[in-house]
């Protein structure tokens, strides 16, 4: 089954493709020859991963799906959540959106937080979401090189190290998009 992630993220575009049963092609939007940056502009991250797969499926027709991801901290309301990306300014800097991070929570000793990703399928012209959730904690200061985001500062539940210091193996055990990807996989493979 081919089916296009609309994405221009490779990180997440690895990610899924560690995962996913053999019998799933993935064609990036790279590889489909569509080159747009979809817009974000919404305040969930159901809107904005339905935003970005219907704008792909009304230039395609072709069954596709695409994801929104926020990090969500507990301690701050929920912040950064949908503007994870952008939680420092627009260019999408993931030192400066850290150094945000871990500035707004000096001297806070709730540091839970979980990284929540929203999948928005379309097949045949029907919108399908599924949700992954990944529990854990924010550490004082950055750990490994792995990963891209806010790896370096998170640490799931029921591990000793951060998603950057673990191979995509390893993360996926754990790895919130992996939840949301294995919904995804069952829903299409009925």
């Amino acid at each position: 089954m081919k089916i296009i992630f609309a994405t221009n993220n490779q990180h997440k575009v690895n990610e899924i493709r560690a995962v996913l049963p053999s019998h799933f092609e993935i064609i990036t939007l790279k590889e489909a020859g569509i080159d747009i940056d979809i817009p974000e502009p919404h305040d969930t991250l159901e809107a904005n991963a339905e935003e970005k797969a219907t704008t792909i499926y009304h230039l395609t027709s072709i069954d596709c799906f695409s994801e929104d991801t926020g990090l969500e901290v507990d301690a701050l309301n929920g912040e950064p959540g949908v503007h994870s990306a952008r939680y420092a300014g627009e260019e999408k800097s993931f030192q400066k959106n850290i150094k945000k991070l871990l500035l707004n929570l000096e001297g806070k000793e709730n540091r839970t937080a979980h990284f929540r990703t929203v999948i928005c399928l379309i097949t045949e012209g029907e919108l399908n979401f599924f949700e992954g959730v990944c529990k854990g904690h924010i550490i004082e200061g950055q750990k490994g090189m792995k990963g891209f985001g806010y790896d370096p500062v998170f640490i799931p539940d029921g591990a000793d190290k951060t998603f950057a210091e673990m191979g995509i193996e390893e993360k996926s055990r754990y790895s919130h998009r992996r939840k949301a990807v294995d919904k995804l996989v069952e829903f299409l493979n009925q």
